[in-house]
């Protein structure tokens, strides 16, 4: 039985940056990670300063080797598949039979993406197709590009990405599920509608030549963005007892704390921010709470 006092589910920035934050606070701590993140499709992630333009997988590389540094932290590639107890004394299994019990949990398991049921979207998914222009927009600026989205999310990305380049037009895959006065908006900021389901996005080498619909017409693009279908990377959480809300994140606080005692979420698992850095700043936030916890409880333990 491994005894540890945080066990944080996921080893992204989220999971790796609370990791680095108890580490230096002397809490045995353990970081335990499937190893199949989110963005490992990507070539590079953004945005994330003194790291911008990083692969995912050095990224990961150079955070886990400074983790070593501290004696404290140890690192599991690993799956939980089960969690019982209360605050104070968890206890998880994984899938290769490790039990461990811990005083507090950490999920930073963030989300998965569905299937993806575009024909020859997988292909070019993190090449030249991406979900997010704070991440991907500066290498897209002012590029020909397709949106594929449709609703009330569609009318809060286009205003959005028209910050990086005006020069995209709209497939809904379907019903365009828009009111009349929101197709008037797109067709007075000159963006045209197609709402024909898309019959294949044709690709070379990950990049992105054209979208044909089922119709025949042909829209060539230089690179797309997209609205991914997520869910929970884990839903242990919701085994727990955790508040969650209608897209399956977990509901916390400005610290990360869960409505479970002794239980904290941080990065993509909370916030709809899918960036590195928010989900790194969320880790660091999270951990720092945690550990001022068990400062607390073992200060209040003492002077009984």
């Amino acid at each position: 039985m491994n005894k540890v006092d945080v066990a944080i589910i996921g080893g992204g920035p989220a999971g790796l940056s609370a990791g680095l934050m108890l580490g230096r606070a002397r809490k045995q701590t353990i970081v335990i990670d499937e190893g199949r993140p989110r963005n490992e499709v990507t070539r590079e992630a953004h945005g994330f300063l003194t790291r911008d333009g990083i692969s995912p997988r050095e990224f990961r590389r150079i955070a886990q080797e400074q983790l070593r540094v501290y004696p404290s932290v140890s690192q599991a590639e690993d799956t939980v598949v089960s969690i019982s107890g209360e605050d104070g004394s968890f206890l998880l299994e994984t899938a290769a039979g490790m039990k461990i019990a811990s005083k507090k949990l950490l999920f930073a398991a963030g989300m998965k993406d569905r299937k993806l049921e575009i024909p020859g979207l997988a292909e070019v998914y993190g090449r030249s197709a991406f979900v997010c222009p704070y991440c991907d927009g500066w290498e897209l600026r002012d590029e020909p590009l397709v949106v594929i989205s449709r609703g009330a999310a569609l009318m809060h990305f286009a205003p959005l990405l028209s910050g990086w380049t005006k020069r995209f037009v709209v497939c809904t895959n379907g019903p365009d599920e828009l009111s009349e006065s929101e197709r008037d908006e797109l067709r007075d900021h000159g963006i045209p509608l197609f709402d024909t389901p898309i019959r294949a996005i044709l690709s070379s080498e990950g990049m992105v030549n054209h979208v044909t619909l089922e119709d025949g017409i042909e829209i060539p693009c230089t690179g797309i963005f997209f609205k991914s279908e997520l869910v929970p990377g884990t839903e242990l959480p919701l085994s727990l007892g955790c508040r969650t809300t209608d897209t399956g994140m977990i509901e916390v606080d400005e610290f990360g704390k869960s409505s479970v005692p002794g239980v904290y979420a941080a990065g993509d698992a909370s916030s709809l921010m899918h960036q590195s850095i928010a989900a790194a700043a969320s880790g660091a936030a999270a951990g720092a709470a945690i550990n001022g916890e068990l400062n607390q409880e073992a200060w209040r333990k003492r002077n009984k």
